[in-house]
């Protein structure tokens, strides 16, 4: 049977590593016939003492498979619940800030992570403290104390075209920095579930285990991304890797150093992306882009003006591909921050400024009312929400919500609009009495 692929984030878990030799290679002139030979070496001089090789100690927990059995009777030689095992990783990281002593990585890298040592290219070793990071873009910010530190330059990654040149630079293996190239084979990947906010930038650069956190560069030894993931069938490089774009990490990274934390912007959309039928019930040009089915009220984008039934097609002039990569552009921008949209509506391309929210509180409502009402399209009534449609076997059907409901409380809370229900999630947790209009009964439905 044929394997399937995998995804598999570049670090190296492991306690030995496999050597193979390599047949060595015959040096090259530096000139033919008078003409220089074009190398890679002059600008890795300056690229490669900004990424630095990083491993990590630590314990993490881990869940034990007990047989019901022995929870039920009790065995003295087996502790209930997870348990700490230790752990060893190694990874990569780049400098971008050398006063500061800062490092960009990866969270996977670091993650659980109680001991963090960096190894500069000069073969200092010295150890970093974590200042901040987010699981949901795999972006974590290191710090270390040194003298004569060496940042990486950062360039414009909106500016990337297909078939530029990369190079991969970080510690495969274990082996010491190492420096591969390549293309910049697509823009935009997502969907991929690999992170939740995916904007990846696919490369054929060998990337392998432990290149998590290095430097994806153009061929000025300008940052354009952080590699992180790969995909392959067993493991190993088949031309197929991943990178954070670097003005996603910089707006990130931007957020941490400012608030010690991700403060994430959100729009206040959902919907999904354009394909060739929803191009042509919607009479549009293009069968890319993100099209709105609902704007959530008191939203940013409820705000600004956008209507279901928009189809964005570009955030701060950049086109995108698929409501995954508007997702994953928006969710790096911080709350506050505004963004420029342009939309078409009915089949006439408009412009829109607009300032995005905080997403921690809506985040918590959303996954809330999602964990209980998903299959359920929520729309607002006059009398509360309707549950305007359920998808057979979703969570909401098997819990007993049908087609026409309309939720008017919850908990002997009034519920008026959308916004009424995700106030009423932001800060509950436990079992919930949904308070349900029905062919003019009123019913309660218990919600854990």
């Amino acid at each position: 049977m044929k394997k399937l692929p995998l995804f598999i984030r570049a670090t190296l878990l492991s306690s030995s590593l496999a050597l193979v030799s390599m047949p060595t290679m015959a040096n090259l002139p530096l000139a033919v016939n008078g003409q220089a030979i074009p190398s890679l070496a002059p600008m890795l001089k300056t690229a490669t003492p900004a990424v630095v090789s990083i491993s990590v100690k630590g314990t993490q927990k881990v869940q034990q498979n007990i047989p019901d059995v022995f929870r039920f009777f009790g065995n003295p030689r087996q502790q209930q619940g997870p348990q700490e095992r230790p752990f060893q990783g190694l990874g990569s990281g780049v400098i971008v800030d050398a006063k500061e002593g800062y490092i960009v990585t990866n969270n996977h890298v670091v993650d659980h992570a109680d001991e963090i040592l960096v190894t500069l290219k000069d073969g200092r070793q010295i150890e970093a403290k974590k200042l901040g990071s987010d699981a949901a873009s795999d972006i974590a910010l290191l710090q270390i104390e040194a003298d004569d530190l060496l940042a990486i330059q950062i360039a414009n990654s909106d500016n990337l075209e297909v078939g530029d040149f990369a190079v991969a630079i970080g510690s495969p293996f274990g082996l010491g920095q190492t420096v591969t190239s390549g293309i910049v084979s697509a823009l935009g990947r997502s969907g991929l579930n690999i992170e939740n906010f995916e904007d990846f930038i696919q490369t054929d650069a060998a990337i392998n285990s432990g290149n998590s956190g290095g430097a994806l560069v153009n061929l000025r030894g300008e940052l354009i991304g952080i590699n992180t993931a790969i995909l392959g069938p067993n493991g190993g490089n088949v031309g197929i890797g991943f990178a954070i774009p670097s003005n996603m990490m910089n707006n990130l990274v931007s957020q941490i150093i400012e608030f010690g934390e991700i403060r994430r912007g959100v729009l206040g959309v959902s919907g999904r992306s354009v394909d060739s039928e929803i191009a042509k019930a919607m009479e549009l040009e293009a069968s890319q882009g993100g099209f709105i089915e609902q704007v959530l009220p008191d939203s940013a984008a409820e705000a600004a003006g956008l209507k279901a039934g928009d189809v964005i097609t570009q955030v701060n002039g950049q086109a995108i591909k698929s409501f995954s990569e508007l997702r994953g552009k928006i969710g790096s921008i911080g709350a506050g921050k505004k963004v420029k949209l342009t939309i078409v509506r009915d089949s006439k391309e408009k412009k829109y400024t607009v300032t995005l929210q905080n997403a921690k509180s809506i985040d918590v409502a959303a996954k809330t009312i999602h964990r209980m009402l998903e299959g359920a399209t929520l729309v607002n009534h006059a009398e509360g929400v309707e549950i305007e449609s359920v998808e057979a076997n979703s969570q909401a059907h098997l819990r007993g919500l049908k087609k026409g409901d309309v939720i008017i409380g919850v908990n002997r809370t009034r519920v008026k609009n959308l916004a009424d229900l995700r106030n009423y999630f932001k800060d509950k947790k436990g079992t919930f009495a949904l308070n349900i209009a029905r062919d003019n009964t009123s019913l309660f439905l218990m919600l854990r």
